[in-house]
C-alpha cells in the first residue's frame, strides 16, 4: 500500500481539488484507493458524496488508532455508484483540530501510520489531504506516507511556500521518517495567458529543477463544478473537464511510478 499525502502550507491554493483529482484518476483506473480527510475543513468528505449518519471520523481514529476504530471511520464514497471499484473516505471532521497543536509528542505523530497498518491489505493508495499548515496533522500525515506532493500556485509566494515545505518533509525524513520523500510540487491553477504565471514557473524550475512536475494544471472551473456536484472529474462531461482529466492521469501514473502500484490492467492481464 503506497501513502501519499497531498500538501500545502497555505490554504486557497487548490490542494483539496487536487486531491480529488487524484481520487477520480485512482477510481477511473481502477487502482483500490482510500482517501483519509486530514483537513478539518473535511471538504475532500463532503467532495466525495459520503453518508456520515452513525460512523466515526478521523478524529476517533486518532484518539485510539485500533481496527476496529479505523473500520467504523471509513466509508464508500458516493463515486462507487457510478461505476465499480473501491473508492473509500477516512471521514473528516472539525474536530481534527483538536489534534493541530504545534508540538506533537513522538506517540501522537504515529497513530495514522499505526491506523493505517491495520488496513494495509485493502487498499493499493492511500491518499492524505492534509490541514494547510506545519502543525502536528501534516506532521502525521507525513509519519504515515511514502511520498509528498506539494501544492503551489505561480504567485509571489509560491517559491518561498513550497521551499519551506520541502525543508519540512527533509527536516521529518531526518528526524522521524526516513522513507518520506517528496514526490514533487504540483503548480496549480495556471493561465497560461499570463506572463506573471509562466514567470513564476520559470522561477519554481529554476529553483527546483526535476521536482516540478509536469503538466501544470490549468484554472477550470470544471473542477469546481465537479467538486460541488459530488462527482468525480473523470465522468463530467465537456472538454475542459476531460483535458484536466488526462492532467490528472499523467499525475497519478509518476505517482503510481514512484510507489511501484501494479496496473489493475496489468494484474488483470
Amino acid at each position: 500500500m503506497h501513502v501519499l499525502s497531498v500538501s500545502s502550507l497555505k490554504g486557497g491554493v487548490g490542494k483539496t481539488t487536487v486531491t480529488l483529482g487524484l481520487a477520480s484518476a485512482a477510481f477511473a483506473r481502477g487502482v483500490r484507493t482510500l482517501v483519509v480527510d486530514l483537513d478539518p475543513q473535511s471538504d475532500v468528505s463532503t467532495g466525495m458524496d459520503i453518508q456520515v449518519a452513525g460512523k466515526l471520523n478521523v478524529a476517533d481514529v486518532l484518539a485510539n488508532p485500533k481496527e476496529k476504530v479505523v473500520r467504523q471511520a471509513i466509508t464508500a464514497s458516493g463515486w462507487a455508484k457510478v461505476h465499480p471499484g473501491t473508492i473509500d473516505v477516512m471521514i473528516g471532521s472539525p474536530s481534527a483540530i483538536n489534534f493541530d497543536g504545534p508540538h506533537p509528542s513522538v506517540r501522537d505523530v504515529w497513530k495514522l501510520e499505526e491506523a493505517l497498518a491495520t488496513i494495509e491489505a485493502d487498499y493499493d493508495l492511500v491518499l492524505i489531504d492534509c490541514a494547510p499548515s506545519l502543525n502536528a496533522l501534516t506532521r502525521t500525515a507525513w509519519a504515515a506516507s511514502d511520498r509528498v506532493i506539494v501544492i503551489t500556485e505561480p504567485g509571489l509566494f509560491s517559491v518561498a511556500a513550497a521551499d519551506r515545505a520541502l525543508r519540512a518533509i527533509e527536516e521529518i525524513r531526518r528526524g522521524l521518517s526516513p522513507r518520506l520523500q517528496p514526490l514533487g510540487i504540483v503548480v496549480n491553477r495556471v493561465r497560461p495567458q499570463s506572463i506573471e504565471h509562466q514567470f513564476r514557473i520559470k522561477e519554481l524550475r529554476e529553483m527546483f529543477g526535476p521536482l516540478v512536475l509536469s503538466p501544470q494544471l490549468p484554472e477550470r472551473t470544471s473542477l469546481q463544478q465537479a467538486q460541488g456536484a459530488a462527482k468525480p472529474l473523470h465522468i463530467w462531461p465537456g472538454d475542459s473537464a476531460q483535458e484536466l482529466a488526462a492532467d490528472f492521469d499523467a499525475i497519478l501514473d509518476r505517482v503510481m511510478r514512484t510507489g511501484r502500484i501494479p496496473s489493475p490492467d496489468a494484474a488483470a492481464s
